[in-house]
């Protein structure tokens, strides 16, 4: 799209003002939507609804072919073969029939198997119809060709041979992909276009391994929605997340090429290994059990030690610690390894408190360090008793929070064993593997977050991490050799659809998806899901919705202060991504409207009105005093953007999909402040269903007050990172634009992230950006405004050195890593802020000059302020 197209869009909006008008313009630009571009397939199988001579019939005239499986084969074929024959149905109306043996009867099959499991697989290879050399003995790896007159009596057959059981469930779901059936088709009710022709082009596809070799999610604080829902729609007999909800979590995996769950684990939810039924369905699915950072050896602490171990053991249990409690805790741990290993898993290591706290120990960290490995040691010998050698039992030992103390202060940890780096809780990587840690022969994985439940504050309600910091984040660690493990927390699931499927997309491939690129991501998302149709405009929409949040979490509106003309800018931002959901909407067809309104309207819709909601509050108080017509027109705004929240919330929970979602939503989780109704100039306007039990206090505001300067000020020469007038780059490396990162909407970095570390006395060699503005003589401060990141590992640094007009360098560390209240004012508003004094002796043009010294620094913003 260029400029000239996105005018017309943009008058096509009909906005209120020309003022709204250009910020919007800006915004768009920033972010890149100007240069969406659908990503083109690559060793993928075409599609037409025209037959040739030698195209496979997929439907034909609403018929279609028959799936041919082996019973011999693993239990998943043919459940992923039924899911594709159901996703057939909705496509052609006629659902497949399901044949474990020939009948003599068809011209055309879908044949899938798995090497080695099944005859129909292992004939067409031994009579030369297919060539699988390129995925023997691989992982997770699949062909699907078209073949002439297979088996004798059938004219062509679709073939799909798995390297082995995940492989061909992938390639299986791959033909539904083909039939333009979406991975969210029963999570996000996607239906799919009905087609009465369609055919795939003869050819053959060989998939490569995945980039990340275990890739998964995490479901946690699932009290506020998967729980509440899933205990009245689906398990309805245990009132639980049991067996019944879990199947469609795997499902849904395969079909997002996932392998591997951590399961919930809160309160709310009894333990995963308490329903029998649970691991059996896991393993039908061939689906990966771990269990997370604070619940080692698969038990979950929170139920089954603090709850169940009486009615699992006939008695309470003692304490959870291992220096005086050893013998109990040691067979609590044992008696899981028995019961699990025959299931596929994947065991975490070490020790932490019950409910995600700090070991119960030593009190010193020497002491802490040799209680832990000493729980290692102990763990492995678990591990020697049913596994024989250790590698037969999947091993990780994540340093999260407190525990990564422990780690840096010299914590041994075996070197088999995955390390599992996580971000800050708030998507930004705190640690990745220095050059030792890369030799390591268990390698390393990560542990990320699209949902948080934690200070400074949850954000558990929507999901807004953008593509591009996940792109940013998550392409530093597999560069750092982060290869082995990835697992994302997404909460409930919903609503952070999208936000998953790219995580997903990134460990399956994370050549296709960099930091350059991620941004637009979105468009073949919206293609994909929506159509092409509507793409450019869901991006849109997308994209702007990130943007808004990248300076503000929704749920973190209630800490940020903002100045007059950024609250404005933010309104206005708002009412017209509201007013481009509406058009939209308009336009969707019936059967797509519940879909668009789960994964574009409610969250879009729910950002603007806790602005709205905020801000207005905010302006009322502020014009008590000299225009209280005003005040309570601010006060009626404020209660107005609640009780649409809250409309907004019952239509997801009781009237779409005739309330398949009911209670999978909440407008308030955990009953927070920031979701309640805040002070207002006129509380009298509130009715009763408005009035939280604890009122919203305004105090809650001070404990973190942030400041974000609006770029109208007639102080402020604001320039972006990207605007640069000169930059030189250095051999093997370059300076990279990436797109919707950061305020402003675009921010600059040396890529790739394994690029040289240069120290101050070394800046000089550095690549450098350099800026030209004219000021007059005088005093400044230059406001350097970066992404929140920590320094790659402990062999880097985040440095900038600055030179203005010549002059001596000005060093700045940029590292976010200590958490402290610079940490969680920097998360909160979405950038790390350096403020520099300098001063300019003449008149004119004036040339800044910044050296990046390191990699993982993302330059967003530079201000200038008189």
């Amino acid at each position: 799209m260029n400029f000239n197209q996105l005018i017309i869009i943009l008058g096509k909006q009909n906005f209120k003002s020309i003022a709204v008008s250009c910020f919007a313009t800006f915004l768009y630009t920033s972010i890149g939507c100007t240069e969406i571009l659908a990503q083109p397939q690559k060793n993928q199988l075409s599609t037409t609804v025209n037959a040739t001579p030698t195209a496979f019939p997929l439907i034909q005239n609403r018929r279609v072919p028959s799936i041919l499986t082996d019973k011999a084969d693993s239990e998943v074929v043919t459940i992923v073969a039924n899911a594709l024959a159901s996703d057939l149905q909705l496509v052609s109306g006629t659902k497949p029939a399901i044949l474990n043996g020939l009948n003599n009867n068809e011209d055309y099959l879908i044949i899938a198997g798995t090497i080695g499991h099944s005859k129909y697989i292992d004939q067409l290879i031994k009579s030369k119809k297919i060539n699988v050399d390129a995925i023997q003995n691989k992982w997770e790896t699949y062909s699907i060709s078209t073949v002439s007159a297979p088996i004798k009596g059938v004219k062509q057959a679709l073939v799909i041979a798995g390297s082995d059981r995940r492989g061909t469930a992938y390639g299986l779901f791959e033909i539904s992909k083909l039939a333009e059936v979406s991975p969210w088709v029963w999570w996000a009710d996607v239906k799919p276009k009905p087609q009465k022709e369609l055919y795939v082009l003869a050819g053959n596809v060989v998939s490569k391994e995945p980039s990340v070799k275990y890739r998964g999610i995490f479901i946690n604080d699932e009290d506020w929605g998967l729980h509440p829902w899933a205990a009245k729609n689906m398990d309805t007999d245990i009132k639980d997340i049991g067996p019944k909800t879990y199947a469609k979590v795997f499902e849904l995996l395969l079909r997002l090429k996932a392998n591997l769950i951590w399961p919930a684990m809160h309160d709310s939810t009894k333990a995963f290994w308490y329903y029998p039924q649970n691991p059996v369905v896991v393993d039908k699915y061939a689906i990966v059990i771990g269990s997370t950072h604070c619940d080692m050896m698969l038990r979950s602490n929170t139920f089954e030690w603090q709850v169940g171990y009486e009615q699992e053991y006939g008695r309470k249990p003692g304490i959870y610690r291992y220096d005086t409690n050893k013998d109990e805790v040691y067979k609590y741990w044992e008696d899981r390894v028995n019961a699990a290993k025959n299931y596929e898993a994947m065991y975490t290591v070490g020790m932490r408190g019950i409910r995600d706290g700090g070991i119960t120990g030593p009190e010193t960290k020497e002491g802490k360090i040799a209680l832990v490995e000493n729980i290692i040691d102990d763990q492995r010998s678990i591990f020697k008793k049913y596994f024989g050698a250790l590698s037969n039992a999947l091993q990780i030992f994540c340093p999260y929070k407190e525990v990564l103390d422990l780690y840096t202060g010299g914590l041994k940890v075996p070197d088999d064993v995955t390390l599992v780096w996580t971000d800050d809780n708030f998507g930004y990587l705190r640690q990745l593997s220095n050059t030792a840690e890369q030799k390591r022969s268990g390698s390393s994985g990560i542990y990320y977050h699209l949902s948080y439940l934690g200070g400074p504050h949850d954000y558990t309600w929507l999901s807004s991490n953008s593509p591009s910091l996940i792109a940013y984040e998550m392409t530093k660690a597999y560069q750092f050799g982060a290869d082995k493990f990835w697992v994302v927390n997404v909460g409930d699931i919903k609503p952070a659809e999208l936000e998953t499927q790219f995580f997903l997309d990134m460990a399956w491939d994370t050549k296709k998806w960099t930091p350059e690129n991620a941004s637009e991501y979105v468009y073949d998302w919206a293609k994909s899901t929506f159509g092409e149709e509507f793409a450019t405009e869901i991006a849109l929409i997308k994209n702007q919705y990130y943007q808004l949040a990248q300076s503000g979490k929704p749920e973190h509106m209630g800490l940020l202060k903002f100045d007059a003309a950024t609250q404005k800018q933010r309104l206005a931002a708002y009412t017209d991504l509201v007013e481009k959901v509406d058009q939209l909407k308009t336009r969707m067809p019936h059967s797509l409207r519940d879909s668009y309104f789960q994964l574009i309207e409610y969250p879009s819709k729910g950002a603007a009105l806790m602005n709205q909601k905020i801000f207005y509050a905010q302006m009322s108080l502020e014009a008590t005093e000299t225009d209280k017509k005003l005040a309570l027109d601010y006060s009626q705004k404020a209660k107005n953007a609640l009780e649409q929240i809250i409309a907004l919330t019952h239509h997801y929970n009781k009237e779409i999909e005739n309330g398949k979602w009911d209670g999978i939503i909440t407008h308030a989780p955990r009953n927070l402040e920031t979701f309640a109704m805040p002070n207002i100039a006129n509380p009298e306007i509130l009715s009763d269903s408005l009035r939280y039990p604890a009122p919203f206090d305004r105090r809650y505001l001070e404990k973190v007050i942030t400041s974000i300067d609006g770029a109208s000020s007639s102080n402020i020469v604001s320039l972006n990172a990207s605007d640069c007038k000169t930059k030189k780059e250095i051999p093997s490396e370059k300076i990279i634009i990436v797109k919707g990162l950061g305020v402003g909407g675009k921010s600059i970095s040396r890529y790739p992230f394994t690029g040289k570390s240069f120290k101050n006395d070394e800046y000089l060699h550095a690549p450098y950006v350099e800026y030209e503005v004219n000021l007059k003589a005088g005093e400044y401060k230059l406001s350097l405004k970066s992404l929140p990141t920590d320094a790659i590992n402990n062999e880097r640094n985040l440095s900038m050195a600055v030179v203005v007009n010549r002059g001596a360098p000005l060093f700045i560390d940029a590292d976010n890593s200590k958490k402290n209240k610079n940490w969680t004012m920097s998360v909160v508003r979405g950038y790390f802020e350096k403020v520099l004094p300098f001063k300019v002796e003449k008149t004119g043009e004036t040339k800044i000059r910044i050296y990046l010294q390191d990699t993982g620094l993302a330059l967003s913003r530079i201000d200038i302020v008189k």
